[in-house]
């Protein structure tokens, strides 16, 4: 879908992991491979990212850090992440932790449904059509 959406729009989508990835259909598309370790991936998306950006990830940390950079947050799920929204699912994820440290098994999260999907491409093209006119009004 992301792949998609940057071939029809032109914008630059850059996938960032600690393994090699084979993507292609979009000149604008581009993969970057980080070393492997503990939130090295995180951190760079971190670093790149700058205000009015769009950060795919279901890292509720990671959404955050991004957030407070200006940037925008976006899980499978098609939740919109905010300042608002994030500090919540913050909560609830330390939250979790904890009873999951205490041997408390509080199941795992729902498989992405149909709807899960179409929420995701609806905010993906929400985000587009805002990037698309704010491009326009540039020149």
């Amino acid at each position: 879908m992301l792949v998609r959406a940057a071939a029809r729009t032109g914008i630059n989508v850059t996938f960032v992991a600690n393994q090699a990835l084979r993507i292609t259909g979009a000149a604008s598309v581009k993969t970057l491979q980080v070393p492997k370790g503990f939130d090295v991936a995180d951190n760079e998306i971190v670093r790149l990212c700058q205000a009015g950006d769009l950060v795919i990830s279901n890292d509720i940390p990671l959404a955050a850090e991004v957030i407070d950079k200006g940037a925008k947050a976006l899980n499978s799920r098609g939740e919109l992440l905010n300042r608002d929204n994030v500090r919540a699912r913050l909560n609830m994820r330390d939250f979790l932790d904890t009873l999951r440290a205490s041997g408390i098994d509080t199941g795992g999260s729902p498989k992405l449904s149909q709807a899960d999907r179409q929420a995701f491409a609806n905010e993906l093209d929400k985000y587009l059509l805002h990037w698309q006119r704010a491009k326009t009004r540039q020149g």
